[in-house]
């Protein structure tokens, strides 16, 4: 649907923002299915914010001085003047080390690493969607649970014969794992089983899973010392962030915009 003919043009402190340049910008801007008019109202405010950057960049003097993002790959002039611009306006004062000791304190568990596994299992495969594979895969473990709980040691000989994973050969075994290394089911399963011992079937999008595990290292909480370079890092771009959007929103708040309700809620780096 062509929304050109629909929506007038946007200005900003005078100057025109075409309807033809709104719609080629709002093919960045996905929309459900028969509402092109949010993608439209999207790319209008992305071009009302830029130009707004734009002007102030301008009226402070500054000339584009675009940076090498990649080998042969340079900023547009635009880019470069609302980088600068930020970096010009916005500089959010150093985290204080008592402040970054405090947010440590309050949540020790932010700063735990994570914790490691030893453990051997048995696949039963089956499709999410399959409902009559999934069926048989929960009898079939539930039969091999009972064996293994009356000769825990046959464990090897059992995943041998059964297991549709790789890690048969070596007895189930899968060495050791720690976060992200599997599934969020099997995951939280390794996390409860007690050491030593075979848990309950475990359901992933794999099939179904007997899991012994082996031995458990509790993630330690790392020292303040250890996390406080990151620690800094994440402040000060949560700090530059909402440096960015109160500047922003600033130069929105006092800018002529017809054509559009632009608001003065916007973010900075429009670029």
């Amino acid at each position: 649907m062509d929304m050109k003919p629909l929506l007038p043009p946007v200005t900003v402190n005078g100057v025109t923002i075409s309807p033809e340049r709104i719609a080629a910008e709002a093919q960045n801007h996905p929309a459900p299915k028969g509402k092109p008019g949010l993608a439209w109202k999207a790319a209008a405010r992305a071009l009302a914010l830029r130009e707004i950057l734009l002007q102030e960049a301008r009226a402070r003097g500054l000339t584009a001085d675009p940076a090498e993002l990649a080998p042969g790959q340079w900023e547009t002039e635009d880019e470069a003047l609302i980088r600068q611009l930020l970096d010009q306006a916005i500089a959010p004062e150093t985290p204080d080390e008592a402040a970054l000791r405090a947010i440590y304190d309050a949540h020790p568990d932010r700063f735990r690493a994570p914790s490691l596994y030893e453990a051997a299992h048995i696949l039963f495969p089956a499709a999410p969607g399959d409902q009559a594979a999934r069926d048989a895969a929960r009898a079939a473990a539930a039969q091999v649970l009972g064996e293994l709980r009356a000769a825990p040691r046959r464990f090897a000989e059992l995943a041998a014969r059964h297991s549709a994973c790789a890690s048969k050969d070596s007895g189930g075994l899968l060495g050791q794992l720690s976060s992200g290394d599997t599934v969020p089911e099997f995951e939280a399963a390794l996390a409860t089983i007690p050491e030593g011992e075979i848990g309950a079937p475990v359901e992933t999008r794999y099939g179904i899973h007997l899991i012994r595990l082996d031995a458990r290292a509790e993630g330690a909480v790392l020292p303040f010392d250890a996390v406080l370079p990151h620690l800094r890092e994440a402040r000060e771009k949560a700090d530059w962030v909402t440096a960015s959007r109160d500047f922003t929103a600033a130069l929105v708040a006092k800018a002529r915009v017809t054509g559009m309700t632009l608001g003065a809620s916007a973010e900075g780096g429009a670029a």
